[in-house]
């Protein structure tokens, strides 16, 4: 509901980036035993994620595989709208790509303003161009895409989502020309001015308040007025040139809706995205390095745009060292060697997959018998809790775990409503079969559940017909806000926090329409619970 306060409608209907820091998926699956089988094989860990968004769990959770035994991944990515799967394959192609072809710099800073900013500078804008234009020419050739992106498996979407996901790629590849086909610094300050209402012309009041009372108080100290500002004035979170640099709009982040105009259902491209937390806490709130977190007069000496530079610049170094010999990655019996003896750089790695399931199939998943019981982990994002039902829990194989995003760094829902989030999180859970893992300590960004060895979906499931529909908190299904058009034990899969936050520690340590100017938020997910 829209008052003269504004709409309180920050997280928008569609997200871009997690509100969680990136998890390590391996530090989160149960063990792997691959004891009973009677010829030696490599381990399979098979993880079903909705709602990842941006790849970060994808990103870390390679950058780490070196320090597990080793095992073939097969990730299952759900989302809502295809913009997102299209953002996925144009990170991960940024991600692999070749160091010849693009040093780890240039990678890494590319990949910050494509993934977090409003505004790109011209240089990154053309290799958004090259690369959609690439994919979306891969998108219709199976054979192409298999060849060239072999991790990559699209199998699984309808034609009618494959051509749509091309049509996604031909526009972010300039099939509309002009910066009025997406005109993103008009359309940030519509949903700011929406989102903000009276209180739009003291917005750095509102800027510092969110800030230093919500996400300071949460655990987000070291991200600083300064960029917090920006980005909500702007859209651009990391500035790493002169500002002036930034004035192409990032097409990645446009996505449509259905809205009334003139009492009609009109479809408008648009941004309707995050405005409230931003994208600091996926990288920037965590680090390994201790010295990233150190504090100076009770000030955090860096700040989150640094630390989430640094942060992905090591995820990208850890990613390129598979090109290194496999001795150096821990696996010498692994290494091939050349006739005098040295060790000889390991093919290109062949041990994950990344397969996109259709939109909308999370409540269907089951009746297929390849899905039933296979994952050994689901992750569920906090715009797609209300997708976790019985159903979905029947894909989870016994003994298999559960990682749901809380809704902690939402800087629009109270303490209480946080905690009703939660509450309800728990429920939904308890109905799919799952239950609160024990010897895990507490945790305001994640809730954690482990599904029973003996639990079957057969199960008698009275409650399940008494299960209330989720809080509005969540993100609505598609058909509710309109189709967008879019054996050594190795460290934790969590980051460490700044010491001084107030977090609870981890457990283990861890919609093509017509180019419309859209008209204001019709509906925002966030509401009281």
């Amino acid at each position: 509901m829209t008052t003269p306060a504004g709409s309180g409608a920050g997280f928008g209907s569609v997200s871009w980036w997690g509100l969680s820091p990136a998890l390590d998926l391996q530090a989160e699956s149960p063990p792997v035993d691959s004891r009973g089988d009677t010829e030696p094989r490599t381990p399979e860990l098979d993880v079903l994620l909705l709602g990842s968004v941006d790849g970060r769990h994808l990103l870390r959770t390679l950058a780490r595989a070196a320090l597990w035994p080793s095992k073939r991944l097969h990730f299952f990515v759900l989302e809502n709208n295809l913009e997102a799967v299209a953002r996925h394959m144009l990170i991960f192609s940024l991600a692999l790509e070749e160091p010849e072809k693009m040093g780890l710099q240039e990678r890494s800073e590319t990949f910050l303003e494509v993934w977090g900013n409003a505004l790109l500078r011209p240089q990154v804008a053309a290799f958004v161009r090259a690369q959609a234009n690439r994919l979306a020419h891969l998108v219709p050739e199976p054979d192409r895409l298999a060849e060239q992106l072999p991790w990559l498996s699209l199998d699984a979407l309808k034609f009618r989502e494959r051509d749509a996901l091309e049509a996604v790629f031909r526009f972010w590849a300039g099939g509309e020309k002009g910066p009025e086909a997406f005109p993103m610094s008009r359309l940030w300050d519509s949903r700011l001015r929406h989102y903000l209402g009276s209180r739009y012309d003291a917005r750095r009041g509102v800027s510092d308040w969110d800030l230093h009372m919500k996400l300071h108080d949460r655990g987000a100290r070291v991200i600083h007025t300064r960029e917090f500002r920006r980005w909500r004035d702007t859209g651009v979170a990391f500035e790493l040139r002169d500002s002036s640099a930034y004035h192409v709009p990032n097409r990645t982040l446009a996505s449509g809706r259905l809205l009334s105009h003139h009492g009609e259902r009109v479809a408008a491209r648009g941004y309707w995205g995050d405005i409230a937390t931003g994208p600091f806490v996926a990288f920037g709130i965590e680090a390994d390095d201790d010295s990233l977190l150190r504090t100076s007069n009770g000030q955090p000496v860096k700040t989150a745009g640094e630390i989430t530079q640094h942060n992905v610049t090591e995820l990208f170094r850890e990613v390129a060292a598979w090109g290194r010999p496999r001795n150096t990655l821990g696996n010498p019996k692994q290494v091939h060697q050349d006739g005098d003896g040295s060790p000889e750089p390991a093919p290109a790695p062949e041990f994950f997959n990344v397969h996109f399931l259709p939109l909308g199939s999370a409540q269907t998943l089951h009746h297929r018998t390849c899905y039933k019981e296979r994952f050994q982990l689901l992750y569920v994002a906090c715009g797609m809790v209300h997708l976790l039902s019985p159903d979905l829990g029947a894909c989870v194989a016994p003994g298999g775990r559960l990682v749901v995003e809380l809704a902690r760094y939402l800087v629009d829902l109270r303490q209480e409503q946080l905690q009703g989030f939660a509450t309800r999180v728990g429920e939904l859970a308890q109905a799919a079969g799952f239950t609160p893992r024990p010897q895990t300590r507490p945790s305001e960004t994640f809730a954690r559940f482990y599904k029973a060895p003996d639990s079957a979906y057969h199960r008698p499931d009275a409650a399940v017909g008494s299960v209330t529909p989720p809080p509005e908190v969540l993100v609505p299904p598609l058909e509710d806000q309109g189709q967008p058009l879019e054996r050594r034990t190795p460290p934790s899969g969590r980051l460490k926090q700044p010491p001084e936050s107030p977090a609870p520690p981890t457990e283990n340590q861890t919609p093509k329409p017509e180019s419309l100017t859209p008209l204001p938020d019709a509906r925002s997910p966030i509401s009281d619970l």
